[in-house]
């Protein structure tokens, strides 16, 4: 499976440009603190886990959706010489295939 941390683009189509000018917006809007060496390590690199609070914060702020900070493209499998394609994510529209509960 492959993810691509997308925050640096969803902070520029905002135009918000800094580390601490993110800084800045997530107390001042959520009342959420990061360090600037958090936020310096989700504005550089991909992180390995993102604590929900943190998610949310950061989509309040960018007013976005977890979906536009990740970007999942499918990986397929090779079996046998032959291509097996995995299922869609869920926040490519299965979400509205499944069961009721």
């Amino acid at each position: 499976m492959a993810l691509e941390w997308r925050l640096r683009k969803v902070m520029a189509d905002r135009g918000i440009w800094s580390g601490s000018e993110l800084g800045r917006l997530l107390k001042a809007k959520t009342g959420y603190s990061l360090s600037a060496p958090a936020i310096s390590g989700l504005m550089t690199g991909e992180p390995k886990q993102v604590k929900a609070e943190t998610m949310d914060a950061l989509c309040t702020v960018l007013e976005c959706s977890p979906s536009d900070l990740w970007k999942h493209t499918p990986t397929f499998i090779k079996s046998e010489g032959t291509k097996i394609t995995l299922s869609k994510a869920v926040n490519d529209s299965m979400i509205d295939k499944l069961p009721p509960i």
